[in-house]
């Protein structure tokens, strides 16, 4: 039996679609599997992946993987080290971060806040944001104390629930969507002393319960670090201040002196941000 032309005289394919509706939709899928590489390869900052473990992480077929890879590293977005053959960001994704930042003013937002506490703490502050089933490490201020934990730099992303700052930023979400960024992220999880899904939810409702998030998960050795959500006048958390400290600088009486100062800066925060959002 003849297929129904379509209104442009075009025979529609089996499935119902167009030939153009399949492009389009071809075209987005290539699209999402080439951001989602690109959000794997930053994961790992500098130090780069190899392509077997980015086609481990994105659950894409190595073929694909390499077809991607080698696209964006023609237009500069990505690049590979012709001595470890491991694949980082590219110059262009210097040059459009650069291009996009000054659209965002969170940073110079939170920066009083974050050298006020500081100061106050004498140990490390972070500001960190939640991009996706990512976070990353936009801004931080050290303290005075002589060791320091500094944790992450600036620019470092991590799967969303590492850390203080990634458990704050789950805090707030139903146990729903928890489970399902946990989920989304058991493969990656692994890389960080060993991270599991069960591990991090128990982590996750530990926070709940407490208030706020506590990271003794020892993904830095010998660091502890607690953390805050920042969020938008809707309550949705798209932002995180954490502390970094020495474990023994983070006893219990310490922990709960310092999440009075993080919870008096985060409720500040989110009033201007609120003013902000009704201008």
């Amino acid at each position: 039996m003849e297929r129904q032309a379509s209104p442009a005289g075009r025979r529609t394919p089996r499935g119902g679609r167009t030939a153009d509706a399949a492009t389009r939709n071809d075209g987005t899928q290539t699209i999402q599997r080439a951001v989602n590489v690109l959000r794997v390869i930053a994961s790992r900052g500098h130090g780069g992946l190899r392509l077997a473990e980015i086609a481990r992480y994105t659950r894409l077929e190595r073929p694909t993987v390499h077809r991607i890879l080698k696209c964006l590293c023609a237009e500069g977005v990505a690049a590979q080290d012709p001595a470890t053959r491991h694949y980082r960001l590219g110059h262009l994704a210097f040059e459009l971060g650069l291009a996009a930042a000054p659209q965002f003013s969170l940073r110079e937002l939170c920066a009083p806040a974050l050298t006020r506490l500081a100061e106050r703490i004498g140990d490390t502050v972070f500001l960190t944001v939640r991009s996706g089933y990512d976070t990353v490490c936009v801004d931080r201020r050290e303290g005075s104390f002589p060791i320091k934990a500094l944790l992450l730099d600036v620019g470092t992303r991590r799967p969303l629930g590492v850390g203080a700052a990634g458990l704050a930023l789950l805090m707030p979400l139903a146990d729903g969507a928890v489970e399902e960024v946990a989920r989304a992220n058991a493969t990656r999880l692994k890389a960080y002393a060993g991270l599991t899904v069960p591990r991090l939810l128990a982590m996750v409702r530990r926070a709940k319960s407490m208030g706020y998030a506590l990271n003794d998960v020892p993904v830095t050795a010998g660091a502890t670090s607690i953390a805050l959500p920042i969020r938008t006048r809707f309550g949705d958390p798209f932002a995180a201040i954490s502390v970094g400290a020495i474990e023994s600088r983070m006893t219990p009486a310490r922990r709960t002196e310092l999440v009075e100062w993080l919870r008096a800066e985060v409720e500040t925060l989110e009033r201007l941000l609120a003013e902000k959002a009704t201008l």
